[in-house]
């Protein structure tokens, strides 16, 4: 039998369409009691076991082997906790006009959290950009993410966030980091297996990120903070989240060539700087703001969507740059040496 295709067709990510139908579910049958309290803690085990499989999934030598690229990945690293955290600051001022605090709360949220990997890869190789880059630049993002993004939810939304404390911070250790090191402890004798049933696992963590938005919504239901937002609230956080996506392409590609990246490099530091993490974010969201994380990832869900729409436009136009077709002849041509595991690093020209 024939493997069931998503139509191409279809702008929509069907995984969104999951989260969305998870969504209505914990609108229709939130948890509550009992049933709250299960979901809570199962919803922490599946936090737990979704960085126990990205600790188990990271090359620790592909990793120290990425460093010597450090000039690409300082940049993405730049823009994902440096240059996106200061125009969230910036959307203050749109506070009350177009964002209600609570939204603008979880829009300075969104701009804290990762940068992506699969997503990233994926369009850098569509692109034909520098992929190895944009694995270890995904990576990293990601690894300093489980210590950066809750240190700068503490300075930046400081209480607002749920009550940030030191008890939130050891959360955050005992939630995401430790079961991420023990991942990259145990690699060494479990990482075939995670190989070789990566489609699995995958399925896994992607299950264990719906527990995690049922657990969150449900939570919003009970406490009626719906009631906080009205569809013309919502309107006003996709044209910010749109102007906010357009600025950081933009400053990403334009940055890039100013710092005489070469294509490759940019094209990488682009799709790897531009986007944020739907699976880093949500469970960090949980764990940060507890009953209010419902508000809190709405846009970065909002945003996680936008961001694969328009980058899969974007990856197709950059495959077909007369720059990109040109290199393709030379290589075909006289095939050039091949880059290492990182790439080559940046290229003056």
């Amino acid at each position: 039998m024939k493997r069931l295709q998503w139509p191409s067709w279809i702008p929509i990510d069907p995984y969104i369409l999951l989260l969305l139908g998870t969504v209505g579910l914990a609108a229709l049958l939130p948890a509550r009691g009992a049933g709250a309290d299960v979901a809570s803690g199962a919803s922490t085990a599946a936090i737990a076991f979704l960085f126990f499989l990205y600790g188990a999934r990271l090359s620790t030598r592909e990793a120290l082997d990425g460093l010597k690229h450090w000039r690409l990945h300082g940049t993405v690293l730049a823009c994902t906790f440096v240059v996106f955290p200061l125009l969230g600051l910036a959307a203050r001022g749109l506070v009350p006009v177009l964002l209600t605090h609570p939204l603008y709360q979880g829009l300075l949220f969104l701009t804290l959290v990762p940068s992506t990997i699969q997503s990233s890869i994926a369009f850098t190789s569509i692109a034909r950009g520098n992929v190895p880059a944009a694995i270890c630049a995904g990576s990293f993002s990601s690894l300093v993410g489980i210590v950066i993004t809750p240190l700068l939810a503490a300075a930046v939304l400081g209480s607002s966030a749920g009550g940030f404390s030191a008890d939130s911070l050891v959360q955050i250790v005992l939630q995401l980091l430790v079961p991420f090191l023990t991942g990259q402890l145990l690699r060494r004798w479990i990482g075939g297996f995670v190989a070789r049933h990566k489609k699995v696992l995958g399925l896994v963590d992607r299950g264990s990120i719906l527990l995690v938005v049922y657990t969150a919504f449900s939570e919003g239901m009970v406490q009626g903070i719906w009631h906080q937002v009205s569809p013309l609230r919502l309107g006003g956080l996709l044209v910010v989240e749109a102007v906010l996506l357009a600025v950081m392409l933009a400053l990403t590609w334009y940055g890039a060539k100013a710092l005489r990246f070469d294509r490759e490099d940019r094209i990488a530091i682009q799709f790897a700087g531009s986007k944020k993490s739907l699976a880093s974010g949500l469970p960090m969201a949980s764990v940060l703001f507890g009953v209010h994380a419902s508000l809190a990832v709405l846009p970065l869900m909002l945003f996680h969507q936008m961001q694969l729409m328009v980058c899969a436009v974007l990856a197709k136009r950059r495959s077909h740059d007369p720059e990109a077709e040109a290199a393709e002849v030379t290589a075909t041509a006289s095939p050039a040496p091949s880059r290492t595991a990182v790439g080559t690093g940046s290229r003056s020209r």
